[in-house]
């Protein structure tokens, strides 16, 4: 159970890396969906107004985006190695769970500074319980192997 639930980890890590690439794309077939909820229809516009005008006008910016698709496809051959032996590798286990509760405090401290609403800095935060659920249960797991 514990590699499945690494496998998990590390899937929703490629997941969330490989569609940093195409957010502008993914953001344009987005837009309409979320037209009856205006706040979030906003947002999603702000979101692609910001990134044309910086691909337009500074795409050196996007280039941030690239590394940040970089370090959460890298994260997930991380986590690849600790499902083929999860018992040596549960450090990684261990840094994915402090990963983790280090996203709220990220979350809520940048997310205002950088003028992100309210109910994105949630759906950011959300990341944390996501992953650490299925961390903790192969955590737990490899605690009852480990003796």
């Amino acid at each position: 159970r514990a590699r499945w639930m690494l496998g998990l980890v590390s899937a929703g890590l490629l997941l969330s890396g490989i569609t940093v690439w195409p957010a502008l794309a993914e953001l344009r077939w987005l837009h309409p969906l979320v037209a009856p909820f205006p706040p979030l229809e906003a947002w999603i516009g702000t979101c692609i107004a910001g990134l044309e005008a910086t691909g337009e006008d500074y795409p050196f910016l996007l280039y941030a985006g690239d590394w940040l698709a970089f370090a959460h496809v890298m994260l997930a051959v991380l986590f690849l190695g600790a499902i083929r032996d999860p018992v040596r590798n549960v450090w990684v286990v261990q840094f994915g769970l402090v990963s983790c509760a280090a996203i709220l405090p990220l979350a809520l401290v940048c997310g205002p500074i950088r003028g992100i609403p309210w109910f994105w800095t949630l759906i950011d935060c959300a990341f944390a319980p996501a992953a650490a659920l299925p961390l903790w249960i192969a955590h737990r797991d490899l605690s009852r192997i480990q003796g």
